[in-house]
């Protein structure tokens, strides 16, 4: 018999595992059944500890109903998606670059089947493993070869190894840490080679390797590219070129750290020049090393280009097994590569979309924003007084003028000109929350009101649209008035 409202036990896992069973749609393994229902009843439980009133076994049985049908299904909380309305393009918190079209359909359709990954066709026999993205680096930077990790910082500590037993060169001023509380000099001695530290925090020339380059100490020098800081002043670094003839002359490597790694030329939109992974072997360097997640716009993946021979080496360590990405994420790396050779970088990958975006395009669809967000707060606030576009009294939506960054360790203190929305007139924290907050529905925002991540300016809430996509301003202006009505 089932137990009433409000009795002062829940029932036991039996007798709510019968009364679930009827109600479920299509077979269900026992163990994750028994798993949901013990959990419903221990929370069950717990309410009734707190003094809440009982609830009948039926709803106790729907609700075992619906936390399995939510496990795995569209309603199960995951990442939540945002618009991302900061102005820094890279933004790591918000999980880097969006990845094109492309890179998404390429993973999709290599998640949801069996693959050639490391078949031959034509024999029938075990072949090389997927190399498409390889032979699009390759063809991109001029290298011999190319090999994938799963992030640069992998891709770093397994070049650093070629080191053996000698060790590994640094200057000063490229000891960095490069993020999420990870430092070059942990990198080195994680990958088991010995750091050597050459010239200065703010000067380092060529000649300050000599010494451990001809004693034998050194047997790669690793330069580290400031991408995620600036150092200004009284400052020096070694010529590239010249620091790759004094390792040549000594029978070492050399391995340079882009970081970023762009494969367009930044100076092309107006910022100044980042160095290539072309540029980089142009100039001397062994082995380059970069990201797939930043200003590639792909994945997140380590790429290593450089000579053949020693990418041959990298691919038999066993360090390479251990860091080696997946078929969806090569699928997806060499998708969005290919958009790079096709010549559709600018329009097809989003990161530099972004970054080409015109000034003038962006000041109008702040004004078209500006408009519609302020209607929609009229409906919701009733017809203000105040002047027209819907600003209620206190309350404004102004487009202006920006300046937005790349972010991500790319280009720092840099700017892009751009423009936006300054919301004023609400406490700028409480704006903040209610956008960051959007209108969630089990774990994802309902259609038309997304969360949105902003920033305060002076006291204002500051929305850059340089970070977002175009086909998301109605959805922006929704959530603008609904974080102002509220």
């Amino acid at each position: 018999m089932a137990s009433p409202a409000g009795s002062s036990r829940p029932p036991s896992v039996e007798r709510l595992l019968s009364a679930v069973r009827p109600r479920l749609v299509g077979p269900r393994e026992p163990a994750a059944l028994l798993a949901v229902a013990r959990a419903v009843i221990a929370d069950e439980r717990a309410r009734l500890g707190s003094g809440a009133h009982g609830r009948h076994i039926d709803e106790l049985a729907l609700e075992v109903r619906a936390r399995l049908d939510a496990f795995g299904g569209p309603g199960e909380p995951g990442l939540l998606t945002v618009i991302n309305a900061t102005g820094v393009i890279l933004h790591t918190n918000l999980g880097r670059a969006p990845w094109p079209v492309a890179a998404i359909d390429a993973a999709v359709a290599a998640a949801a089947s069996y693959s050639l990954l490391e078949l031959d066709a034509g024999t029938g026999r075990r072949g090389p493993r997927f190399r498409v993205a390889e032979d699009h680096l390759v063809a991109l930077t001029g290298a011999e070869d190319a090999l994938i990790v799963n992030n640069n910082a992998s891709a770093v500590a397994l070049a650093v190894g070629l080191a053996g037993r000698k060790g590994v060169a640094v200057s000063r001023g490229e000891l960095v840490e490069i993020g999420g509380g990870v430092r070059i000099p942990e990198i080195i001695r994680r990958a088991g080679a010995r750091l050597i530290e050459v010239g200065t925090t703010n000067r380092t020339r060529a000649d300050d390797f000599s010494e451990p380059l001809a004693s034998g100490r050194a047997g790669l020098i690793l330069r580290v590219h400031p991408s995620n800081f600036r150092q200004s002043g009284f400052v020096e670094s070694p010529d590239p070129r010249a620091l790759a003839a004094l390792v040549r002359a000594h029978g070492a490597l050399l391995v340079e750290d882009l970081g970023s790694g762009a494969l367009l030329d930044t100076a092309a939109f107006g910022l100044p020049h980042e160095p290539t992974p072309a540029d980089a072997l142009a100039a001397g360097a062994d082995l380059v090393t970069f990201s797939g997640d930043k200003l590639v716009g792909g994945p997140q993946a380590g790429l290593i280009v450089g000579r053949a021979d020693l990418v041959a080496r990298l691919r038999k360590d066993p360090l390479a097994r251990a860091t080696r990405p997946d078929k969806v994420l090569l699928a997806a790396i060499a998708a969005t590569l290919g958009l790079y050779r096709a010549g559709l970088a600018t329009t097809a990958i989003p990161v530099w979309r972004m970054v080409a975006a015109p000034l003038e395009a962006l000041r109008a669809r702040a004004l078209a924003v500006a408009a519609q967000a302020g209607d929609m707060l009229a409906d919701l606030a009733g017809p203000p007084p105040g002047p027209p576009g819907g600003n209620s009294p206190g309350i404004s939506i102004e487009a202006v003028d920006l300046v937005a960054t790349l972010g991500g360790g790319s280009l720092p203190g840099e700017g892009i000109p751009s423009a936006g929305l300054v919301l004023r007139g609400r406490s700028a924290q409480h704006v903040l929350a209610r956008l960051r907050a959007g209108d969630q529905t089990a774990g994802a925002p309902a259609a038309g009101v997304p969360a949105v991540i902003a920033r305060i300016d002076d006291g204002a809430v500051v929305m850059d649209l340089r970070t977002v996509d175009p086909a998301a301003d109605p959805g922006l202006a929704a959530a603008i008035a609904r974080a102002l009505a509220g």
